[in-house]
């Protein structure tokens, strides 16, 4: 089974509360893949101690905790080690300050966003897929990988991947992968290809 790759750069997910002290209000740029999903044309500044990380999209709609998702390169230069989490658990996650046109924000919630399989339920029931799975990535750097599964009621079936997983393995948007096992437990060497 084929999977199209999404890959995603550094972005944040904010609250309202949060929204009002950056911005006022986002601006929707334009549709993403997920359903409901978008890009907005607001964007802020990630500062730490050590670094700043200008021009940081805002991805929309507004959500119940703010999160801010970056890749380790991105954490090296800001002198973080956030954890691979994923969406919503900010266990653990480090603090930085987001800077806004209007404002700005002290806030936990930078992480490092775990490998994903966006699905519908349908699909997972249809595929007969458990919460992890292997996937064969072919190329002149290719491998092997272990993602979770992402499901919801609707979803554009896709793998999201960070900028230094995609880099690691020459992946760029749209790019197909292969599903190579169904995560059964205990059989992490029996790949099915």
């Amino acid at each position: 089974m084929k999977v199209k790759v999404g890959v995603s750069n550094r972005h944040v997910h904010l609250t309202d509360e949060d929204i009002k002290v950056l911005f006022g209000s986002i601006k929707k740029s334009h549709d993403l893949s997920q359903p409901g999903m978008f890009a907005c044309d607001n964007y802020v500044s990630i500062k730490t101690d050590k670094n700043i990380i200008d021009k940081v999209r805002v991805v929309g709609p507004s959500r119940n905790y703010t999160q801010i998702e970056i890749s380790k390169t991105d954490a090296y230069f800001l002198g973080l080690n956030p954890p691979v989490r994923e969406s919503g658990d900010l266990s653990f996650s480090e603090v930085v300050t987001l800077i806004g046109p209007n404002g700005s924000i002290k806030t936990n919630g930078c992480i490092i966003a775990d490998r994903h399989i966006h699905i519908t339920y349908e699909d997972l029931k249809k595929y007969n897929l458990k919460d992890s799975l292997y996937v064969k990535i072919s190329g002149v750097k290719e491998g092997i990988i272990k993602v979770n599964l992402k499901p919801s009621d609707k979803a554009t079936l896709e793998l999201h991947l960070d900028t230094d997983d995609a880099n690691a393995f020459l992946l760029k948007n749209g790019d197909l992968v292969e599903i190579i096992n169904r995560g059964e437990e205990n059989e992490e060497n029996d790949y099915r290809w």
